[in-house]
């Protein structure tokens, strides 16, 4: 099976989305180890057993995506994800892990918001640093179109994708054109699960706005499609 090239009519973009992207795509891809991205890795929270090679992918990739509360390698413990990240994908109840601020001008963070779709409080948390230079990603743009491409509806019904998945609807749109490397996705294997155990911190509840069987659904498509590589 080859790498697949066409995207299915609910994954196309529109032109304002298309045009959403060509903005973002150069600040990015500022953020990348080389000129030319060819390969992205996108890692997610998921507690993972060490591998040297998965840790070696990771950290080989042009540009890494992390998410929200990640953890990274350190030099006392087996590799496992890696130690770099260069794009934060986030949310505004993230919990930081000790490596979330960690040389947060070195990277790109950007802020996911569904939640303003329908009640989220815009306030910032009063820790965070005052220059985090943040990016928030549009509702219309990102979370809207990913909701319609796995059946669910962000504005009427209050459901919506994970950060995760977004983390990986964004690279992908990005950057289509490269080989886009993915792991720490639980829900790939376990759509079935009421609660997120992390690689770092105390498990928590998925929340009710959260479908995570159509997520899975979705993901597996592009696995099985080959339009991503998966990691185990």
């Amino acid at each position: 099976m080859g790498r697949a090239t066409e995207l299915i009519e609910s994954e196309q973009m529109g032109s304002d989305e298309a045009a959403f992207y060509d903005r973002l795509r150069p600040l990015v891809s500022s953020y990348s180890r080389s000129k030319a991205i060819r390969r992205v890795a996108v890692v997610g929270n998921q507690p993972l057993e060490p591998s040297a090679e998965r840790a070696a992918r990771i950290d080989s990739a042009d540009l890494v995506f992390r998410v929200n509360g990640f953890r990274m390698d350190a030099d006392d413990s087996p590799p496992t994800v890696g130690t770099r990240v260069d794009v934060v994908v986030f949310n505004r109840g993230v919990r930081p892990t000790p490596w979330f601020f960690e040389e947060y001008t070195e990277r790109a963070y950007l802020m996911i918001e569904p939640g303003r779709l329908l009640w989220e409080n815009p306030k910032i948390p009063a820790f965070w640093p005052p220059d985090l230079g943040m990016i928030s990603m549009p509702n219309r743009e990102v979370v809207l179109p990913l909701g319609e491409a796995m059946g669910a509806d962000p504005r009427e019904g209050g459901q919506w994708a994970t950060t995760g998945t977004v983390m990986l609807w964004i690279a992908t749109r990005l950057f289509p054109g490269a080989q886009t490397d993915a792991t720490g996705f639980s829900f790939v294997d376990a759509p079935e699960q009421t609660s997120w155990h992390h690689a770092f911190g105390d498990p928590s509840a998925v929340g009710a706005e959260h479908r995570i069987e159509w997520e899975s659904k979705l993901v597996r498509r592009w696995i099985d499609s080959e339009r991503i590589t998966y990691l185990a």
